[in-house]
């Protein structure tokens, strides 16, 4: 419509010039700019204010499929395509970046588990299986190293470590984070990689000690913990590569809450639901009247 062109473009063209180019009278679009909104018009204002709201609450990170489902628990009736249009027409893009792997040493003489998990991604309950891996994230300091363990089920992050060493000690305080928080019951797969930090002697120990069951990739194999290694794909998207971190416990710091609040208790998952990794454990809990 040519009167909303006009007013879009007022801040940087003379209302009067593009009035008269579009052969349309001044007296017209300035009644049409006084005029009550339609119902059609108040409710698309109304949408883009809450298309805006939910995009800058979780720092810009939300593409249009998650902020039209936080849209819709609002009871709004919306389409992905209309906030994906909405969005573009807003400048609204999620921060996305090339996600880069990192690899853990997998080049040793010391014995593996079989793949017992074999990409069966979708365990009944919480506390069935849990993948582990190892990622890197730079400070001006240097290097640190974070060890992470996601229960499958939630996808909720259930033990983490960060330590300026890609050591066997920060997987196993990972290990022991996660336990202490889960008290998972006998029988639990745990999925690794071949790295030699999970393939260690104390870690296989601390696996028998639990009662739990190893398991570990094929070998250059890099479907098998897809899972985990796309946490940290989104943590390195969302978070790393959006921070310059001058020592390590600035990153410690910003992980921490990123982790324990934003994406366990905050960030919706397409994979469950569009819950929250604590809200989908939770729900599993009083569904079956499990303490």
């Amino acid at each position: 419509m040519i009167y909303s062109f006009i007013f879009k473009h007022r801040s940087k063209f003379r209302v009067e010039k593009m009035c008269e180019v579009m052969n349309v009278s001044r007296s017209g679009y300035y009644k049409w700019v006084k005029r009550e909104p339609s119902q059609q018009e108040k409710r698309r204002m109304e949408l883009k204010k809450r298309i805006k709201y939910h995009y800058y609450a979780f720092k810009k990170r939300y593409g249009s499929d998650k902020v039209a489902e936080k849209l819709r628990q609002e009871d709004w009736v919306v389409s992905t395509k209309t906030v994906s249009r909405y969005m573009k027409e807003m400048g609204l893009v999620s921060i996305t970046v090339k996600k880069h792997k990192a690899t853990t040493n997998s080049k040793h003489k010391m014995p593996v588990f079989d793949n017992v998990l074999n990409r069966q991604f979708q365990p009944e309950a919480p506390n069935r299986v849990w993948v582990a891996d190892i990622t890197y994230i730079a400070t001006q300091q240097g290097w640190v190293y974070l060890a992470s363990l996601m229960d499958l089920y939630s996808r909720k992050i259930v033990g983490w470590s960060l330590g300026a060493r890609m050591t066997k000690e920060l997987v196993l305080e990972a290990f022991d984070k996660a336990v202490e928080r889960q008290k998972p019951p006998e029988n639990l797969i745990h999925h690794s990689d071949r790295g030699s930090q999970y393939a260690s002697t104390e870690y296989v120990e601390r696996l028998s000690t639990n009662k739990m069951i190893g398991s570990m990739s094929r070998k250059g194999n890099c479907y098998d913990n897809a899972c985990i290694e796309a946490f940290h794909s989104v943590l390195k998207k969302e978070l790393i590569y959006q921070t310059k971190f001058k020592t390590r416990k600035q990153a410690y710091d910003a992980i921490y809450e990123y982790i324990e609040l934003e994406y366990n208790r905050i960030r919706i998952h397409s994979s469950i639901n569009y819950l929250t990794p604590h809200l989908c454990e939770k729900k599993y809990y009083e569904q079956h009247q499990v303490a």
